[in-house]
């Protein structure tokens, strides 16, 4: 892995690496203020995490870095297929950076935090205004940062936040993605739907499902998929999510004791997020390249668990009887038959954590159309409440009844996360697409999952995409790895046979 120190290339991987070491210690400060940190010393961690932020700024902007990543041009016929791809992500990291300087990092950093705690306060009490003027600050500044990074890519400041997600992606490419689900995705509900009417309906486990049995079962499903609970650990936060480091990994989830599918989900779908963490290329560990290829892979293998396979007839035949122990009760409840159904229900929901994987995209589409709107300017803050309702009822067909099941439910616009939401739908895509894949590599996948092996899978999964980092854009990995260019089609199909055939 490593070139010669004294080389401008060796330079670059000592400083990346002191960066990588300073953003692990930024993810468990954050971790630790989504979890357990007293509300007291949110101000505090705020000037922890900017601080660290402003350092890493400050290495990656400072003259001798273009330097050296001048001369490691220079040097790139010694290099290898993995030190030229670092090199090259080295090179996105520090034009992203430097297109900011170190006082709007900092301020960023100091009004996400902000926001983020106000916003956990407010949302429980559906009370949009108290977080506005907060949000505001988060939008002003993250509109400043989008002109930047837009003049020095060369991109639409939406675009520019967009590549920090989705590497090489563009608004272009998601706008005739999003056209074609648009069109196509309200008659398969509407097919889904009418078919759920004529079959059984499920029936529905009776509570309550106390928390400690959730975690229980949860904890098992994570251990049979790989989770290493001596480098990890399972917390709970007002919004699921996954963090840490590779070899510290940090999830959560939420507990609804009236409801034991929606915890056990969320658990699923962060392990996913975990076990590609954890699967990235050791040996370049707090390298560019070895880290996770854009949020679009990421949330591509968090679907892969949660939606195409955890909740398939395979997995959930192997989950039926460790429900029924958790949870006891009769055996009609906890059928595979019955399990699918519950599982697999289309519905017209609110909360797009919640949302089955025939509406979710729809919940993205609205996040998006929303978000570009507001860092154009073309959409007030202070109306965002009544587009985004106006907004559910033409995509989904279902109005929030307060702000809280509605512009109020994500994290990432008052985290300062705009341009994310889009990874989600390319990463259901993927997910969709990687499955075929690997079963048409190994068709005795299915049949390992009924018995509660993953090691099939995940063999295939290790090889073809937590392995290869970020040694291929996007678009190579997908293609590398399925053998096909990233399509919409493999997600369509599979959504008509899992609930229109």
């Amino acid at each position: 892995m490593y070139a010669r120190v004294n080389s401008a290339y060796g330079r670059l991987e000592t400083l990346f690496r002191r960066m990588g070491t300073l953003g692990e210690a930024a993810g468990i400060l954050q971790w630790d203020a989504s979890t357990m940190m007293p509300t007291g010393s949110a101000d505090a961690r705020s000037d922890q995490l900017a601080t660290l932020k402003s350092i890493s700024h400050e290495m990656l902007a400072a003259p001798e870095t273009a330097e050296l990543l001048d001369a490691a041009g220079h040097e790139q016929t010694t290099l290898d297929d993995w030190q030229v791809a670092n090199l090259r992500e080295m090179r996105r990291i520090w034009v992203h950076e430097t297109a900011l300087d170190g006082a709007l990092v900092e301020a960023r950093s100091k009004a996400a935090m902000s926001c983020e705690m106000i916003w956990r306060e407010a949302r429980p009490k559906s009370d949009f205004a108290a977080v506005l003027p907060a949000l505001s600050e988060v939008v002003r500044l993250t509109r400043e940062a989008a002109a930047a990074k837009a003049a020095k890519l060369g991109l639409t400041p939406y675009d520019a936040l967009m590549d920090q997600f989705s590497p090489g992606v563009r608004a272009a490419d998601f706008d005739r993605i999003f056209a074609r689900l648009a069109d196509v995705l309200p008659g398969m509900i509407e097919g889904a739907l009418w078919r759920q009417n004529k079959d059984p309906q499920p029936i529905s486990p009776t509570g309550p499902f106390p928390a400690k049995a959730q975690r229980a079962v949860g904890t098992l499903f994570m251990e049979l998929l790989g989770f290493d609970f001596n480098s990890g650990r399972l917390d709970v936060s007002l919004h699921p999510f996954s963090g840490g480091t590779p070899d510290d990994l940090r999830i959560t989830t939420r507990y609804d004791e009236d409801d034991f599918t929606r915890g056990l989900m969320g658990i699923l779908h962060e392990t996913g997020h975990a076990l590609y963490e954890r699967g990235l290329p050791r040996e370049w560990r707090r390298q560019p390249v070895g880290e996770a290829r854009g949020m679009d892979v990421h949330e591509s293998q968090s679907l892969l668990i949660e939606m195409q396979v955890c909740r398939s007839f395979e997995f959930l035949s192997y989950a039926a009887p460790h429900l029924k122990e958790a949870f006891g009760g009769a055996d009609a409840v906890w059928s595979v038959d019955n399990l699918t159904r519950i599982y697999t229900r289309v519905s017209r929901s609110l909360i797009r954590v919640d949302a089955d994987e025939m509406t979710y995209p729809l919940h993205v589409i609205l996040r998006y159309r929303l978000e570009r709107a507001i860092v154009s300017g073309d959409l007030a803050l202070a109306d965002l409440p009544g587009a985004w309702n106006d907004g559910m009822r033409d995509l989904i067909g279902i109005v929030p009844d307060s702000d809280r099941t509605g512009c109020l439910q994500d994290i990432h616009w008052f985290d300062g996360a705009f341009g994310y939401f889009p990874s989600y739908t390319l990463g259901a895509m993927a997910a969709a697409q990687m499955y075929a894949a690997a079963k048409s590599a190994d068709p005795n996948i299915p049949a390992a999952i009924t018995t509660g092996d993953f090691k099939p899978l995940y063999a295939w999964l290790g090889a073809k995409v937590h392995s290869q980092g970020c040694r291929y854009d996007t678009p190579e990995l997908i293609a590398q790895a399925t053998g096909a260019p990233l399509s919409v089609d493999a997600f369509l199909t599979h959504l008509e046979r899992r609930y229109l055939g």
